[in-house]
């Protein structure tokens, strides 16, 4: 991978920002150089080669296993009190939090007329 950036995206970004090899950029206090350079080179290395990894292989992965994955109804078995707003049982005919007496429903919806 580090020949990649090294050999391919390096001088692309050079084409665009003028400077192929950033190993060079360095600055010195007292006689001690500090090569910036080197960690912008990593940097750089570091964000091509996860991109490469996140966009060939984790996004085909998820993509796969979202096709993959069985889609199955999710039965209701709760709805809410008019008065508290609490998830209540659907056959309750009490709410067990606020006591107040809601309507009786079916567990089965009944089937609509054709």
């Amino acid at each position: 991978m580090a020949a990649l950036v090294k050999d391919l995206v390096t001088p692309l970004i050079a084409a665009f920002g003028g400077q192929p090899d950033f190993s060079a950029l360095r600055f010195e206090i007292n006689d001690s150089a500090f090569l910036y350079g080197h960690f912008i080179n990593a940097v750089l290395a570091f964000l091509i080669v996860s991109a490469v990894i996140f966009f060939l292989v984790i996004k085909p992965v998820n993509a796969v296993q979202a096709r993959l994955q069985p889609r199955t109804a999710v039965d209701v078995t709760t709805r809410t009190c008019p008065e508290c707003v609490s998830d209540i049982p659907i056959a309750a005919t009490r709410c067990p939090f606020c006591t107040t007496k809601v309507d009786a429903v079916s567990e089965r919806p009944e089937p609509e007329p054709a």
